[in-house]
């Protein structure tokens, strides 16, 4: 720490690694400071919008970030936070996001901590985790589900195909065709409604009460669909029901509240205060699942940690594969330190992404472990990360379009 009357540490440089080396786009930044050979990793992937964050680093928050003193965090998040004027949209939360948890990482490293350390310690040794098991038919969903039982996992999300249809977390076959001969991704709610209380019925009957199992609609039917939904799911005893509704939709919570006991997770798409805040004040969520970099970065996850924590929410912090390794880190330290934690989302990351990001989380015992190296404990080779650079594709990387068999685009 910066001793009194000593010349600060200051930022001398902000650069963007753009790398894919699963396929997905990962956005990392690594700041560099006065003190020579000491640097910090940040995550900011959007991946979706990953060449629009990477400007927003290099052409606005670069300029603004060089000369700071490192050890002023709070500070530097917030007079970045208004210098848009206009604030809280994804991209430029996610560039801040990439600078913020970038100088925790620095903010470890100089006081030879781990970052979890800086918030009061463990309150826990390791962070359990969900894993993904999805399948064609309620038997392939039960045997992808028992392999992660039997390597540990306790927590599994359950997605299953609908067939003719484009199914949010398991692949089907060949869809249906609709009304345009151009349309490749189609979906209908019916049918889907009438199957995922048939595939827990399953589950709930050969898996046993033990392991606890958790489901996403990822909005994708109506709201008052919605609601009768989680109550059909309420004897099955999910450990949660995750966005159930569109944020656009969230009132609708209200509603959901007073016909059901299923827990209820939301928060994926949060990117602004305004939406997430209520939901927590009034208790109509159990759980916050908000994508980290979305919100701005670890400053403000760890803010929105404590205000679940007086609320009775629980977190479970979004981590699938278009989390970068350093953004998985971030979250893991947040666990580590929060009484209030409940789950966390686990994407399993490759031989592949722990060759270009040493010093990765390790997953044992159906729960992710630090290594309690300073900073996040985690580095990158950045002659390994450039051997695989961002697919060229058009849009590179959008999100895929979806229709309902008349043509209807739908939310995701």
């Amino acid at each position: 720490m910066t001793v009194a009357g000593a010349k600060p540490v200051t930022i001398t440089d902000v650069q963007t690694i753009l790398t894919a080396p699963e396929g997905i786009r990962l956005v990392i930044v690594k700041v560099l400071t006065s003190e020579p050979g000491l640097y910090g990793l940040g995550c900011a992937t959007f991946t979706q919008r990953a060449l629009a964050v990477a400007t927003a680093i290099d052409e606005y928050l670069k300029p603004f970030a060089i000369g700071r003193d490192v050890d002023r965090i709070e500070d530097f998040y917030q007079a970045a936070y208004v210098s848009s004027y206009w604030r809280s949209g994804p991209v430029l939360n996610n560039a801040l996001s990439g600078v913020d948890q970038a100088l925790w990482d620095i903010k470890g490293k100089r006081a030879n901590m781990p970052v979890y350390q800086l918030l009061g310690g463990k309150v826990r040794e390791a962070a359990p985790v969900y894993v993904h098991a999805s399948g064609s038919e309620p038997q392939e969903v039960e045997d992808r589900a028992r392999e992660y039982m039997e390597q540990g996992f306790r927590h599994i999300r359950c997605q299953m195909a609908i067939p003719g249809l484009t199914t949010y977390g398991s692949r089907g076959g060949k869809t249906l065709q609709a009304l345009s001969p151009e349309q490749t991704r189609t979906w209908e709610p019916g049918p889907y409604m009438r199957a995922v209380p048939r595939l827990f019925e399953h589950l709930r009957t050969t898996l046993g009460d033990e392991v606890e199992l958790l489901h996403d609609v990822h909005e994708r039917i109506p709201p008052i669909d919605g609601v009768w939904l989680a109550k059909a799911l309420e004897p099955y005893r999910l450990f949660f029901l995750e966005d159930l509704f569109a944020p656009e939709d969230a009132d609708y919570f209200r509603l959901v509240r007073q016909q059901t006991s299923t827990p209820l997770a939301m928060g994926e798409l949060f990117v602004n205060v305004a939406e997430y805040a209520p939901l927590i004040r009034e208790r109509l969520i159990d759980f916050i699942r908000v994508h980290i970099t979305d919100i701005g970065g670890f400053s403000m996850a760890r803010k929105l940690a404590a205000f679940c924590e007086f609320m009775g929410v629980r977190t479970a912090w979004h981590g699938p594969g278009d989390v970068s390794p350093v953004g998985h880190a971030a979250n893991l330290h947040l666990d580590l330190a929060t009484p209030n934690f409940g789950i966390q989302e686990l994407s399993l990351m490759s031989d592949r992404l722990q060759e270009v990001f040493p010093g990765t989380p390790v997953v044992r015992d159906g729960a992710l472990w630090a290594n309690d190296l300073p900073g996040w404990g985690i580095d990158i080779d950045e002659e390994l990360a450039a051997r695989y650079p961002f697919a060229e594709e058009p849009g590179h990387g959008y999100w895929p379009e979806i229709r309902r068999l008349d043509g209807t685009v739908i939310r995701p």
